[in-house]
């Protein structure tokens, strides 16, 4: 995995990208968006620009994972574990490690990444929150190896980035998330090369984010996770740019979209061509519905992307039918990778 290393603060922050050609029209809908490939140096550039925002990419080493077991029981078709393991030097991330009850060899994997939530890791695991977002669990229960790890500040996992030198919580969730990667490759149980990313709100873009850096990630499910800046609270930014996010989006970009070196159509670029599921509900106050479909479009004008949209009459929820339908998808793309 080639990481290209942010460097500066362009003000004039996106200069155009060489275009590759046409190859089909796009559909959206609820059907599959297709476009065209992006080279190399295509996602570098873009990996650059978020790197302007969320800082470098850590250039320290990978620590052993030291993975170890806290407690141990049964669920309904799955067992649950608490663990934790060494994401880096002096820092051990929580996390819930479910598997289906059978044992098998060679099972497809998922990160689930939880919303925001005192409980973190505890929301997709089934031990509290809403239960529309439960999916490690309903995930397990469907013959998946899920890992559900804390984000920076949530469920217990406290940690502080600034003081290790991150320039931001969501460039450490990524480390973080990678690391949670690793752990699943490394797992007897789990198909090497068949390893997703699933997430609602704030696990919603950080499944995108991990996909963007993380080329392992072979789907990706994001629901409620995004929309164009300009259309997140009216071009208002504040939501993104606190100390939970990046703050270098008050204090460089001035919260404002238009300086932003990076957008949610460069996100989906950067993953392409691999394949995305997204839910955008049409009444989700907080993630501008119309603004996702902006994002989707621009994206596949540039590049060819496989990208799964839905709208469900929902406000900022996952709706059963919907996760079903992005749990079919999971095991489809899992499955054939």
């Amino acid at each position: 995995m080639r990481i290209a290393a942010a460097r500066g603060h362009n003000m004039n922050p996106r200069p155009p990208m060489p275009v590759a050609p046409l190859i089909t029209r796009r559909h959206l809908a609820g059907m599959a968006v297709a476009a065209f490939q992006p080279a190399a140096s295509r996602r570098e550039e873009i990996l650059r620009r978020m790197q302007m925002v969320m800082g470098p990419f850590p250039a320290h080493p990978k620590a052993n994972l030291h993975v170890e077991v806290t407690e141990e029981r049964a669920g309904d078709g799955y067992r649950i574990a608490l663990i934790s393991y060494a994401a880096e030097s002096g820092d051990r991330v929580t996390a819930y490690l479910l598997a289906p009850a059978k044992p098998l060899p060679s099972r497809p994997a998922v990160v689930c990444l939880h919303p925001t939530s005192p409980l973190g890791k505890g929301v997709p695991a089934g031990l509290g929150g809403l239960p529309n977002r439960n999916y490690a669990v309903e995930l397990a229960q469907r013959g998946f190896v899920t890992l559900a790890p804390d984000y920076p500040g949530s469920g217990g996992y406290q940690f502080n980035a600034y003081a290790r030198g991150y320039a931001s919580a969501t460039m450490k969730g990524i480390w973080n998330h990678i690391r949670a990667v690793d752990l699943l490759e490394a797992r007897p149980d789990v198909h090497p090369g068949r390893v997703g990313a699933i997430g609602h709100s704030l696990g919603g873009h950080n499944a995108l984010f991990l996909a963007a850096f993380d080329e392992r990630v072979r789907a990706t499910v994001t629901s409620c996770g995004f929309t164009a800046f300009a259309r997140y609270k009216g071009g208002d930014l504040t939501g993104w740019s606190h100390r939970g996010y990046m703050p270098r989006i008050a204090e460089v970009y001035g919260k404002s979209p238009a300086k932003m070196p990076f957008d949610f159509d460069d996100v989906l670029e950067a993953i392409a061509p691999r394949p995305v599921f997204v839910s955008a509900p049409v009444r989700d106050d907080n993630f501008d519905a119309a603004g996702v479909v902006e994002a989707i479009e621009s994206a596949s004008e540039r590049v060819e992307t496989r990208i799964t949209l839905r709208q469900p009459d929902a406000g900022h929820d996952f709706p059963l039918e919907t996760r079903e339908e992005a749990y079919q998808f999971l095991a489809g793309a899992l499955t054939a990778a």
